[in-house]
């Protein structure tokens, strides 16, 4: 989910601002000191050989239970906005940054191909598990492949992925299939129009169906009454969840599997395995459609086909994965909170019953349940070259996180930050409350510059249009204490599931 560019400087008032903000990461992300202290310097929790810090993390440690969502805020909040991390069982040390002007300054600073690293454990099946198989590998995906097999992959599914009007092409199928989920909805709903039975897998369900009917170019069916518990696509569902669950153990925390197989680890591979299998399940049935489609109503699968075989099963692949568990959590999060905030509910309603083309409020919407309930807490990058910030020198190849929930959530950057108020989005640039009074990377949901989420647009297609189709039909009301949020690779939102479903009248 990542792209951000330049905002044309229309006026002087804009002129003014970039310019302070330029001056501003010059002062206070760039030291050009001779008396700069080594990054070893930065303050963080105290470290022993080895395991590093891991004994605070520990039972009985100054820090333990500090793993959820608010976890960064309390180091940040011990230690200052910069906090180190050294290496810990063979994880790599980390520099966390709660600093948007010191973000901003790496971020536009870094080469042309920048470093983002993750899911290792993913990249350790695609290459070494599949060739110890007898696999041939040239290419691991956007998720996992850096340099100029990264570069060259992007640029093949770029045109596919990022064009306006082919994500357009989407549209009347992803209505189609938020239609057909509404009708499942009120179909399972009790006699106090509650779904009380696995509300997250019914969004996953959703989300699984649109965006395997983009990839696939074909509906998947998820929607049968009678589909077996035990289908390919309930399988998947559940197999895209623990992988993403077993990937925050392997790959965001210190583990010994790299020197040797843990049981986690053999436990991932096979995860990994099985979700091959079933997306290339999927695939061949996409392909068996593609018999009888026209060039307009081919998916993101038959496009690229006629590009390049290899990078087509990859990408469809990839979009199955990444594609579930973040939409259906930014749904799930953006009822909440239209439902806690009724008048933003009915305003949004207001719009949608208009039947006007555009609906700027809808997309304020879904950008505000992502600053306030983010289904990623932030980015990382491996930096390309050295870097002077906040008096410390940042050194080449250093993994730096930006924590930019926790950012999204500072009164410093976002006035009122804990509410929930979608117009900061489309109010007027003299308001305090305007967005872009806020360092742009304070906010970046989808990531920054070339290695921004790919998958964008669609995902803003899809969202966009089930929660209209939701709002249009429901009055969505919740009771009880908010849901809790558990912080993995992904921030999953945790039942019980308290929303009431009631008809628009």
């Amino acid at each position: 989910m990542q792209m951000t560019r330049f905002k044309p400087l229309f006026n002087l008032v804009a002129i003014n601002k970039e310019l302070i903000r330029t001056v501003a990461v010059s002062s206070t992300a760039v030291k050009p000191d001779a008396n700069l202290k080594s990054w070893r310097e930065i303050p963080g929790p105290s470290s022993l050989p080895v395991i590093g810090q891991m004994l605070h993390f520990m039972p009985g440690g100054s820090l333990e239970g500090i793993e959820g969502v608010d976890g960064t805020m309390k180091l940040f909040d011990l230690y200052g906005p910069i906090v180190r991390f050294d290496s810990m069982l063979g994880k790599e040390p980390m520099v966390l940054l709660k600093d948007p002007e010191s973000c901003e300054y790496i971020l536009r600073s870094e080469n042309w191909m920048p470093i983002r690293p993750g899911f290792m454990s993913l990249k350790y099946y695609r290459t070494e598990y599949k060739r110890s198989k007898g696999h041939t590998v040239h290419a691991t995906g956007l998720v996992t492949d850096q340099g100029d097999v990264w570069k060259e992959f992007r640029s093949t599914v770029n045109p596919v992925m990022l064009q306006p009007k082919t994500i357009k092409l989407y549209a009347t199928v992803l209505d189609e299939v938020a239609q057909d989920m509404i009708k499942r909805m009120k179909a399972n709903r009790d006699e106090k129009n509650m779904i009380t039975k696995d509300f997250d897998k019914e969004m996953n369900l959703w989300a699984l169906e649109s965006i395997g009917t983009v990839a696939l170019g074909c509906r998947l069916n998820c929607f049968d009454p009678k589909l077996p518990a035990d289908s390919p696509e309930w399988q998947l569902i559940q197999c895209v969840h623990d992988l993403f669950v077993i990937a925050n153990e392997l790959d965001f925390k210190p583990s010994f599997w790299r020197w040797f197989a843990t049981p986690t680890f053999k436990k991932a591979m096979k995860l990994y395995e099985h979700h091959e299998d079933l997306t290339k399940h999927f695939i061949k049935k996409g392909k068996e459609q593609l018999k009888n489609k026209s060039d307009q109503e081919k998916g993101v699968l038959g496009k690229l086909l006629e590009i390049n075989e290899e990078v087509a099963h990859i990408m469809a692949s990839d979009m199955l994965f990444a594609g579930v568990d973040t939409a259906a959590n930014t749904v799930t999060a953006t009822l909440y909170l239209l439902a806690k905030n009724p008048d933003k509910q009915a305003k949004l309603r207001e719009e949608i019953m208009s039947k006007s083309e555009k609906r700027p409020y809808l997309r304020a919407c879904v950008k505000e349940s992502l600053r306030v309930m983010p289904v990623v807490s932030g980015n990382i990058r491996k930096t390309t070259k050295e870097f002077d910030i906040l008096g410390y020198k940042i050194p080449k190849d250093m993994q730096v996180v930006f924590a930019h929930r926790d950012m999204s959530l500072l009164e410093e950057n976002f006035p009122r930050a804990r509410e929930y108020i979608p117009e900061r989005w489309i109010t007027t640039k003299d308001d305090p409350l305007y967005y872009g009074n806020a360092n742009p990377f304070a906010h970046q949901p989808f990531g920054f510059g070339v290695r921004s989420c790919i998958g964008r647009r669609i995902a803003e297609l899809e969202m966009d249009t089930f929660i209209a189709r939701l709002i249009e039909n429901f009055q969505v009301e919740w009771f009880g204490p908010p849901p809790t949020i558990h912080q993995a690779s992904l921030n999953y939102i945790k039942g019980p599931y308290n929303f009431i479903f009631k008809d628009v009248k």
